[in-house]
Parts: structure tokens; sequence; C-alpha cells
């Protein structure tokens, strides 16, 4: 695997942790060198104080101390300590040369000061690199010793506090900013994933950044052209399956009329056919328009035993397991239609159906019809649900239909706010699941 791949792998597949991320990665990368710069800028100039003050005070220090008597020093070496800066009589304490670049300025700098007036010896202590002694012969021949310990002044607490504060304002202004740049995408996928032709959704709202406005305009236009598509293509189908009726109606009297003979057998077993086709044709135009049955309360226990009653009662082998009282709000003459479509798919191919109803942990049902038959190759369980799609390559009409009974269920359960799940059951057969979830 190239490390390519590997690197779009791991990066994350939502626009709005990636935009995130470079947002964050980039204020932290500018916020770290924000701090590094004004770090250093303080460190600069507190270290040219520092100097500049230990050259003052070195030479005013050595100065009133050479002009003391000596037995008036000793009370003064504790006036003269400032800060890291300490006065001692002599000799030091410490005796390595110096070897950081730190003691090396700090050196230069009391040079500097005490020029070359007194002898002066500069030492550092082996233990702590930071610690040096000057040692100042006076002109009385005795010693005096300034003790330093090199360290910058601590950095103010409330510094790291407030620059993390401003870290986690940019971050959550760069958070929101995000997310108002991909809500409208946002909407836009929700919507187009909300598409049916069995329902129409409500336009996406036209506001918001002008290209946003665009986007949105332009998703609205194109999701009425679908709508009329669909329906007009719907309104064809039914009308035309309408239409034939009257011709085969006419056709059906002329054979009636005829002499009995195998010619005029076949011809009405032709014209029989035909007219089935075209009702199924036209309950496959009216199921476009299951969404706009009326929604009604009724108890779905109560419902699917009720129609397995009524298969019973003609005498087909239909069973019912599971079934339990459970108010639903649907629409009770398309669900009614979806499990009779299936119900008499499975006796067809079978002889006999199960139905099963089950409850669902994600507050929704599953119906389920069961059959024996031969089942569906996996490869075709998406495409037996197109319209005039069927598995047998033989098309005949007793075996294999017209293609549309699962086309109308699918398209019946989708006006249901539910979907048609297929699979082959172990053993043999077909398993067909309504699953649905309460209509809005």
């Amino acid at each position: 695997m190239s490390l390519q791949s590997l690197s779009l792998r791991a990066w994350p597949r939502t626009l709005v942790v990636r935009l995130f991320l470079i947002f964050v990665v980039g204020l932290v990368a500018a916020h770290a060198l924000s701090f590094s710069l004004l770090f250093y800028e303080r460190y600069t100039t507190t270290k040219m104080m520092m100097l500049g003050d230990l050259e003052r005070d070195v030479g005013i220090a050595m100065d009133v101390l050479d002009r003391l008597p000596a037995s008036e020093r000793a009370a003064w070496y504790p006036r003269l300590t400032n800060g890291n800066k300490l006065y001692l009589p002599g000799p030091a304490t410490v005796h390595q040369p110096l070897t950081s670049a730190a003691q090396q300025t700090a050196a230069q700098a009391i040079q500097d000061a005490l020029g070359d007036r007194r002898p002066l010896a500069i030492l550092a202590d082996r233990d702590d690199p930071r610690h040096i002694q000057a040692q100042v012969t006076l002109g009385d021949g005795s010693t005096a010793v300034l003790d330093i310990h090199l360290q910058m002044p601590a950095l103010a607490l409330w510094l790291p506090v407030v620059l993390g504060l401003q870290l986690l304002l940019l971050v959550g202004c760069a958070w929101l900013a995000v997310r108002l740049a991909v809500r409208p995408l946002t909407r836009l996928a929700q919507a187009a994933d909300a598409i049916d032709p069995n329902q129409k959704p409500p336009p996406v709202p036209e506001n918001g950044p002008r290209e946003v406005a665009r986007a949105a305009t332009a998703f609205n236009a194109m999701q009425r052209r679908i709508a009329s598509h669909m329906a007009e293509r719907m309104q064809m189908l039914g009308a035309i399956s309408h239409d034939l009726q009257t011709p085969i109606t006419r056709m059906k009297l002329r054979v009636e009329s005829m002499d009995d003979s195998s010619d005029r057998d076949k011809l009405e077993r032709d014209l029989d056919e035909v007219g089935r086709l075209i009702r199924e044709g036209i309950d496959y135009a009216r199921s476009a328009h299951g969404s706009q049955e009326q929604e009604a309360r009724v108890d779905l226990g109560a419902f699917v035993e009720s129609l397995v009653y009524d298969y019973e009662d003609t005498g087909r082998q239909v069973t019912l397991a599971g079934q339990e009282p459970l108010p639903w709000a649907t629409r009770p003459q398309a669900l009614r239609r979806v499990l009779s479509n299936l119900i008499d798919n499975a006796i067809k191919f079978s002889g006999a159906a199960e139905v099963e109803m089950q409850r669902n942990g994600d507050d929704s049902v599953s119906l389920r019809v069961l059959d024996r038959g031969p089942g569906i190759p996996a490869d075709e369980l998406d495409a037996v649900c197109e319209p005039f799609y069927r598995v047998e390559a033989s098309r005949n009409r007793e075996t294999g239909g017209t293609g549309l009974g699962l086309a109308i269920a699918k398209q019946l359960a989708s006006a249901l706010g539910g979907q048609l799940i297929l699979a082959n059951r172990q053993g043999g057969g077909l398993a067909v699941e309504l699953r649905l979830t309460r209509l809005a």
C-alpha cells in the first residue's frame, strides 16, 4: 500500500472535520509562532536590561565599597545586594574557568563596567553552570565578591493563560465559521437524499450567501423537473393502460362470437394476458400516488391478522407469527396492497406463505413474508424490484408474471415511509421484509 493511499485513508472523510482541522492546525501554528516571537523578543529585551543594570550596579557598588573604611564595608554588603546580585567579602568560593556563552557574556559586562582600574577574576561554579563569582581587589588590598546566579525572570503566569484563552476563542470561531460554510451543503445533501417521486418534499431554503442561494435555486428547479417528469410518465402509463381496455374488451366480445376452435382458445388466452398486463400497469401508475392517501391510525397487529384470515378463508396456506397489538399511523390501502402483493408472490411460487411481525429497537416494525420457493439469484435481488423485470428468461406469464408486482410493492413501501428488503432464506425460499417507520 502506497504512502499516498495511507494518507488519504487517514484523512477525515467529512468536509466539516477537514476544514476544521486545517483551520485549527493553521491557528495553532500561527499562535505558536507568535508566542515564540514574543518570548524571543522578551528574552532579548530582558537580557539587554539585565546586562545594562549589571554594568551600572557593579561599577557603582565597587566604587562605594572602595571608598568605605574597611570597618564599615560589612554593613554595606546587604544594602548593595539586588535581585540575583549578591555582594560578599572575599575571597571567591568557586574556582572553575568560564565555559558557557552566558557566563562569558556576563563576565564581559562586568569587565566593561570595572575596566582596568582594579584587579578582577571571574570564576564559575563546577556544580551549577549558572552560578559565577567576580572577585575584585579593592584599593586597600582586600577583596569583594559579586555572586551572580544567571537566570531570566520567571514567565508571568497570566501570559500562557491569556494565550490559551485566545487560542480557544479562535478555535471556537473557526468551528462556527466551518459549520456556517458547510451547513448549506448538508441541507442540499439531505434534500437530495429525500428526493422521492412518490412524495413532494419541501423546497430547500433559497437564502444565505449568493453562491448558496444560487445552488439552492438550481436544486429546487431540478427537483421540480424530476417530479414533473415522473408525474408525466405515470400519467402516460395510466392513460395508455386505461385506453387499451376498451379495444381489448371489444376484441374479447368478437372472440366469443367465433366458433370453437384451438385458435379461438389461444387468442382468448392472449387477450387475458394482455388484459392482466394492462390492469397491473394501471395499478403501478396508481401506486405512484400512494402517498396521497389519507393517513389513518390502525392496530397494526389486528390489521395484519385480518389480512391473513382473509387468505385462510379462501383456502390459501398463509400463517401468521409474532402478531401483537401495536397502534400505528399508516396508509391502510397502500399497506394492504403491499402485503397482498408479497403474499400472492409467495403463494404463486411456493404454494404457501408465512407472515411474521417483529418490533425493532429503533422504533420501527418489520413485516416479513416468507416462502419456500426457488428464491432469487443474489445478483438479481435489487433488479427484481424494477418495473417489468422478471427473473425467468422464458417470459412465461404463468410463472414469471408481468414483472410489476414487486415494483408496485416497492413504490407503495416508499409511500408508506418504509423500505422493501429482499433476501434468500437458508434452506431455500425468499424472505421479503417490509420495514416501516412511523409517519411524520
